[in-house]
């Protein structure tokens, strides 16, 4: 407790010093998010006919705060997962979220990387940078730009995906599989790993690369084999966000997953003007794993779900 209390010190001061705002928002908001890989938590509340949902993250609150002349703004909150439960997921858990407007990606990373190190108590640790590609290449052998689903099948089933879930899977499920379980735990055994540049289907809310439209401006952040982070340079059109809602949707329901309603208020705020900006997440417990070396996320939180 008193190591976590030291960090929220340190996160605080780091922000204060550079003039970022702190803010709260809603954890029960009207529209949850529509990301494939995320199971949101029904809260009801009596009197009310329809349901609320705890947020998974601050994301669209905070953007609608950007939307409306915030500036630089930041928040430390509890966020909760449905389907999360493991030896580094909790159902709840502290989520560090910052956005900072003018910042490119790699503004973002480098000043993730500098938080990071402080909170971590390791001024001198190394930083790496990695594309995507780059790094899928080094540690599974492969181009994912330009690799086959027969590539990405074999590569999944030698990781351990069964026959016939390999001959369904699509493309992203697949390079998600060989990320999660062949090339996210060898990254960063001795440096903080950005791997940044996601192919373009892996979007989900950053901009893609005006370079190269094949990739978005997205980052993870890896240490020890654990993610840390997942930034954007935060897409700011709401009729392309409008489309990738409703591809989200459309997956969802071809996988027999509950859809919702779009989030109105979000895209109301992105078609009144987003500011150029770049976001990050910063699993905040998982940090503090790290910096303790606990091998359980369990060991840093008070209250694990089981005892809550």
């Amino acid at each position: 407790m008193r190591r976590r209390a030291r960090a929220l010190r340190v996160a605080r001061e780091f922000f204060f010093e550079r003039n970022v705002l702190e803010v709260e928002t809603p954890a029960m908001v009207n529209s949850p998010v529509s990301d494939l890989h995320l199971s949101t938590v029904r809260a009801i509340v009596p009197g009310r006919e329809a349901p609320l949902f705890l947020h998974t993250s601050p994301e669209y609150a905070m953007k609608r705060l950007l939307a409306a002349g915030s500036g630089d703004i930041y928040q430390i909150c509890h966020v909760f997962r449905g389907a999360e439960r493991g030896r580094q997921h909790n159902p709840e858990f502290t989520l560090l979220e910052w956005y900072r407007v003018g910042f490119s990606l790699e503004d973002l990373m480098r000043e993730v990387a500098t938080l990071v190190r402080e909170l971590l108590g390791a001024a001198d640790l190394p930083v790496e940078f990695l594309t995507y590609r780059e790094a899928v290449n080094r540690h599974a052998g492969f181009d994912p730009l330009e690799a086959d689903i027969r590539e990405l099948r074999r590569s999944a089933q030698s990781l351990g995906l069964a026959d016939d879930l390999a001959r369904t899977a699509g493309r992203d499920e697949l390079l998600d599989l060989i990320v999660g379980a062949g090339v996210g735990p060898q990254l960063g055994a001795d440096a903080l790993t950005f791997v940044h540049r996601y192919p373009a289907s892996q979007a989900a809310l950053a901009r893609l690369d005006a370079g190269d439209p094949r990739v978005a401006l997205r980052f993870e952040l890896y240490h020890r084999g654990v993610e840390l982070a997942n930034g954007y340079h935060e897409l700011a059109s709401a009729a392309e966000q409008r489309t990738r809602f409703a591809a989200d949707q459309q997956a969802r329901k071809s996988r027999g997953l509950p859809t919702f309603t779009l989030d109105e208020f979000l895209l109301s705020a992105l078609d009144a003007g987003l500011p150029d900006c770049a976001g990050v997440a910063l699993g905040f417990d998982r940090v503090l794993m790290l910096a303790t070396g606990a091998t359980r996320i369990d060991d840093v939180l008070a209250f694990p779900v089981e005892r809550a």
